[in-house]
């Protein structure tokens, strides 16, 4: 079926069934909320409207729990289960998220960065895309030239590395200097852009946001590294340094890690576990097949914000969006 018809169905109430009717449970990830132009920078934003469509679709027809709920196994047999993330820690979370699920009275768990402390307000890989949308056509960086393809992103003149990939895989010392070598570019493209797609929440906004009774606060790495890529010791050092740091701001234990970019490793789940202290850990797809009977690990849904709210919610109790 497509996407099309399916929509269709929605609207004329066809699909009324599949919803009241459904059971089981998924975690749903989030990203930034705007109020316009959701796809401005990526594909990880929703509007405002969208997001409050949503819960009001979540309302109606699911039960929707915390993530400690989810965890502890508390759902419901008699609806399907909604938990609802949040990674990145955007100030649009606290600006616009925030209030909303404060006025639906429903639970919201928000994975954090201490990049903050490290004295960025701006994760590196936000500071690309800006670039890659508003920056110039060819930039260079580390005595190689990169130009800007069709879809938006720099590609090495012999067209064999793409800069994001480059600097992924290396520490956060690389991505810094970046940073630093194109922070004029970089100032350009975020006043063209907005706060809201890049702007990342001040202590004090984490504080707010964490004493709120429908919140949840998480680690999502200190630099938004990808964990899988880096020496275990950094990884695990990344870790605890970014759990102490919101335990500091919020002043409550911290016991959920959202991997950043989905990507772990068998020996990063166990140093999350038994040396970080995380007694919950979410990943997006499961990475090795024994992931689905782990008791920590929990696979999540991305929300796409290409398709319309019926659709949305038709993938999520399905739980992929092949229609």
């Amino acid at each position: 079926m497509s996407f099309a018809l399916n929509h269709i169905k929605s609207m004329l109430g066809l699909n009324e069934k599949l919803f009241r009717d459904a059971r089981g449970a998924r975690i749903v990830v989030y990203h930034g909320i705007c109020q316009s132009n959701p796809t401005l920078i990526n594909s990880l934003f929703v509007t405002t409207a969208t997001f409050q469509r949503h819960l009001q679709f979540y309302s109606r027809y699911f039960n929707i729990v915390s993530l400690d709920d989810y965890f502890a196994g508390r759902l419901s047999n008699d609806r399907f289960n909604i938990c609802i993330t949040f990674d990145d820690g955007f100030a649009n979370n606290y600006r616009h998220a925030l209030p909303l699920i404060e006025k639906y009275q429903i639970p919201a768990a928000f994975f954090i960065t201490a990049i903050r402390q490290a004295g960025y307000d701006i994760l590196w890989n936000d500071h690309l895309a800006l670039l890659q949308k508003f920056g110039p056509s060819q930039l260079s960086f580390e005595n190689n030239s990169y130009r800007r393809d069709r879809h938006h992103r720099y590609l090495s003149s012999a067209g064999d590395i793409l800069l994001r990939q480059y600097l992924l895989k290396d520490r956060f010392p690389k991505k810094a200097e970046f940073m630093r070598q194109t922070s004029q570019l970089a100032r350009i493209a975020r006043a063209t852009a907005g706060e809201d797609y890049w702007l990342q929440m001040t202590e004090e906004e984490i504080a707010w946001l964490a004493s709120s009774p429908y919140a949840t606060i998480g680690c999502h790495g200190y630099y938004h590294n990808d964990l899988s890529m880096l020496a275990l010791a950094d990884a695990t050092a990344e870790m605890v340094h970014s759990r102490q740091y919101l335990e500091k701001i919020t002043g409550r234990k911290v016991q959920a890690i959202a991997f950043p970019y989905g990507a772990y490793t068998r020996e990063v789940v166990a140093a999350a576990d038994e040396t970080a202290g995380f007694r919950q850990l979410l990943a997006v797809d499961f990475l090795y097949p024994e992931d689905k009977d782990h008791p920590l690990i929990r696979e999540r849904m991305t929300v796409n914000p290409y398709i319309s709210i019926y659709n949305q919610m038709t993938a999520i109790v399905r739980g992929h969006y092949n229609f």
